[in-house]
């Protein structure tokens, strides 16, 4: 992939309660800042690429037809590729793909959500996609909800490996570390293991503090065809290597630790030709703590039942850690607009790469880095990207 296309543009929303904002507005805005950004304009658009319409979560209306002509955008591609959180990081390959193709050559995607604003959890957005699925009659009457599945995770770490609560703790530490540097974080208070302890319990083990926020906003990243990019003047970001994959339960045949990463981790690896120590930055999804510590070990950041010791003592925090995780605060403390948090992931890789992040938490002449999105959940169903990303000359 390396060369082939590259990220000329990003923009998140600042916005974390879009209570005077619809769901299109809220597209058209961030598609103007990251073409702004860019250095383009929607004339310059050709190639358009979102997530399909689920209950009216992402794309409004007739899905990405009405966004199409809500911008008055002129096409000559159009992908709209549903997998949840991890679409945005898949679709960034898909982009690169289209453009090396010659279906386009300028390609935007673009990413929102308001269920704070609607007063929608996870829960109930769930509810409303479950009904007809066909396993929904041999889980929903057992209660199977987004918080319980995530807590049987961190229950079987902690009973496979002898993980704790306390270092579940520090992930959230680590973010709300970076998120006092975020102006628009939602959580921008710096948090104690003490406070992440004495939260309200969730789900057992997850207390209140282990789960992400829930907000409104969105995001947009603009690729490029490099004789295009080059002559805009902005740093040079090219995808080299993705993978993605879907996770399910086999008919009960699972390991309920080894998430999709596993599979999409080792194909953006193997493409890109690098291995995980040579990563310098890592936004890994963060609905929960207890995601990001199965991230680590699926990607092969630390060994499986290694997670816990490496998250340990600010082992994520920027300038402190072994490797910064998740800069901007994360979907724990900053933002995860729609209950979907792969386009902020990737906001804060190009903003690493770019040397473009808060000074107290950009990471030094950072040249490589790593975004992994999660689509679904774990314990269940769900879709895995893993996109690696290189700062260019």
């Amino acid at each position: 992939m390396k060369g082939l296309a590259y990220i000329v543009g990003a923009y998140e929303h600042p916005t974390r309660h879009a209570v005077d904002r619809s769901l299109a507005q809220l597209h058209a805005e961030v598609a103007l800042g990251a073409l702004n950004d860019a250095g383009l304009r929607l004339e310059d658009v050709d190639g358009y690429f979102c997530a399909g319409d689920v209950a009216g979560w992402d794309a409004p209306g007739v899905g990405p037809m009405s966004v199409v002509e809500y911008l008055g955008l002129r096409l000559r591609h159009l992908d709209t590729t549903e997998a949840w959180g991890s679409a945005y990081i898949n679709l960034v390959e898909h982009a690169v793909r289209a453009i090396a193709a010659g279906k386009c050559r300028v390609a935007l995607i673009t990413q929102a959500g308001k269920p704070r604003a609607d007063r929608l959890s996870p829960q109930q957005q769930h509810h409303q996609q479950d009904q007809s699925a066909p396993e929904a009659q041999f889980e929903l009457p057992y209660g199977a909800e987004v918080a319980n599945r995530y807590g049987m995770c961190a229950m079987r770490h902690m009973y496979e490996h002898g993980t704790t609560s306390e270092q579940l703790a520090w992930i959230k530490v680590a973010a709300s570390h970076h998120a006092q540097h975020n102006p628009n974080a939602m959580l921008p208070k710096v948090v104690s293991i003490e406070d992440v302890l004495s939260s309200p319990m969730v789900a057992t083990p997850l207390r209140r503090l282990d789960c992400c926020v829930i907000s409104d906003g969105g995001g947009a990243v603009v690729l490029a065809h490099p004789d295009v990019a080059k002559q805009l003047r902005r740093p040079l970001i090219t995808p080299r290597g993705a993978g993605f994959t879907v996770k399910h339960l086999n008919g009960g045949y699972f390991d309920i630790l080894a998430s999709g990463g596993i599979q999409s981790g080792a194909e953006a690896f193997e493409q890109a030709r690098v291995c995980p120590g040579d990563i310098q930055y890592a936004s890994l999804y963060d609905s929960f703590t207890i995601t990001v510590l199965i991230q680590l070990e699926n990607l092969g950041f630390c060994a499986p039942g290694q997670g816990g010791a490496f998250v340990s003592d600010g082992g994520l925090i920027s300038g402190i850690g072994k490797l910064a995780v998740n800069t901007d605060g994360g979907g724990l403390c900053n933002n995860h607009p729609g209950n979907r948090g792969g386009m902020v992931k990737l906001i804060e890789a190009v903003r690493q790469l770019r040397g473009e992040a808060h000074p107290m938490v950009q990471v030094p002449n950072c040249q490589l880095a790593l975004v992994h999105g999660t689509g679904g959940q774990l314990a269940a169903r769900h879709s895995s990207a893993t996109l690696i990303l290189e700062l260019e000359g």
